[in-house]
């Protein structure tokens, strides 16, 4: 079988299940980048990097900035496409995350060829992200950003023959007729590696002279790709005094960065880490707050393996690796009662729930189960053997993601 990937920043979501196509030596398998600088292959993936020939127009209407830089990049990889046929390859699938546009335009290059879509997220002006927080108020012309900013999923829609999602909510965000075709697989999460360490130890530099810190210590961690809103950022600080007055013994690990991934810039050049540490900043105690920025993926897997309590809060959005990675660490998660987190934590069976914007249920959550630590070894194992049961990597995804690929051609 002859296999295309295509992904702005492949692998991707794609790490695992590319490889293990490309294992087979019936299969030829080629990935689409525009990652620059790409050996010219990959764990046996032949790699293809391609750029855009041109920038966004400067001023153009801000509702179709959006839809402009998708059919930019889908030209340019509708180019990249027509090279790779001209020098004789020609897939029977093509598997694609259609977030970027990419995808848009592979049909006309191979129209025999089956294409499923990465499904991560169809936009809605309400019942999801927009306008989940009451603390950021969408406004009434974002009804009409959002249609038009779903006209890539639509375009993909008329051309695209299945669909893979990793979680169910995130499918059921997508409308039908195409929800029918999408498949529910997660990407997976290697539980074999990701395991407790009863012995792991971090040693910190900070301004105070430097700690070690071991399972011993009363460690509470916080893990976002960006410190910002959608992450629930600002709901955890605000917890965050209640919990050190009633922990004076915790240590708190903050892990993320200064940028946004998902919503809007802060304000006036700002990060939304400093305007919402700044908000409660008088009331901590600072010797017990480190903020690591965005670590090494050794030291992440490290810190969840320290964690006492790992606190996960989200609007109704796409679901992050990092809460199923704490989940196989065994730590007890403490995780905000939105979707899709409640297909991983059941309330007081993986994990505790909490309403995402209740800061006074979180501190007293947080502080029972430091308290109580036999329920939260509980917790812990409980989320671990989740974790293995429905999202192991080796003996639930990754075969189901293999038998999928198998279906788009028989």
């Amino acid at each position: 079988m002859h296999i295309l990937f295509v992904h702005q920043n492949f692998p991707a979501q794609f790490k695992h299940l590319a490889p293990a196509l490309a294992k087979d030596p019936n299969n030829q398998v080629v990935a689409m980048t525009m990652r620059p600088n790409q050996p010219a292959s990959w764990q046996g993936v032949r790699l293809v990097a391609y750029g855009a020939k041109r920038q966004s127009t400067p001023n153009i209407h801000a509702w179709v900035t959006d839809i402009e830089a998708k059919v930019i990049r889908g030209e340019a990889a509708f180019h990249c496409a027509q090279a790779l046929k001209a020098s004789g390859f020609t897939p029977d699938v093509i598997i694609a995350h259609c977030g970027w546009g990419e995808s848009l335009f592979l049909k006309d290059v191979w129209p025999q060829a089956k294409l499923a879509i990465y499904s991560e997220f169809y936009y809605h002006a309400r019942g999801a992200d927009v306008g989940f927080d009451p603390e950021f108020p969408s406004q009434i012309t974002e009804d009409c950003r959002i249609r038009v900013k779903n006209l890539n999923n639509l375009l993909h829609f008329e051309v695209a023959d299945a669909g893979l999602s990793p979680t169910h909510w995130q499918a059921s965000t997508f409308p039908e007729p195409f929800r029918s075709k999408i498949t529910v697989i997660h990407d997976g999460i290697d539980t074999q590696a990701i395991t407790p360490n009863a012995v792991v130890s971090l040693s910190l530099n900070t301004a105070h002279g430097a700690i070690t810190l071991t399972r011993q210590d009363e460690v509470i961690t916080f893990v976002a790709r960006n410190l910002e809103p959608y992450r629930g950022y600002h709901i955890f600080m605000r917890a965050l005094p209640e919990i050190l007055r009633q922990r004076p013994h915790a240590n708190v690990l903050i892990i993320g960065g200064d940028g946004v991934s998902y919503g809007k810039n802060a304000p006036n050049g700002q990060t939304w880490k400093e305007i919402f540490l700044r908000e409660v900043r008088e009331q901590l105690d600072m010797s017990r707050v480190f903020f690591l920025g965005q670590v090494p993926y050794p030291q992440f897997i490290g810190l969840l393996q320290l964690s006492r309590v790992h606190i996960y809060l989200t609007y109704p959005y796409v679901l992050s690796w990092s809460l199923l990675e704490a989940m196989s660490a065994g730590c007890t998660i403490i995780a905000s009662d939105t979707p899709p987190l409640k297909e991983a934590i059941v309330d007081h069976q993986t994990g505790r729930l909490v309403d995402f914007f209740d800061t006074t249920a979180l501190a007293k959550t947080v502080c029972e189960v430091l308290e109580n630590p036999q329920e939260a070894q509980r917790l812990g194992e409980n989320a671990r053997a989740f974790a293995q049961a429905n999202y192991d990597l080796q003996a639930v995804c990754l075969p189901k993601q293999l038998a999928w690929v198998n279906t788009l051609v028989t």
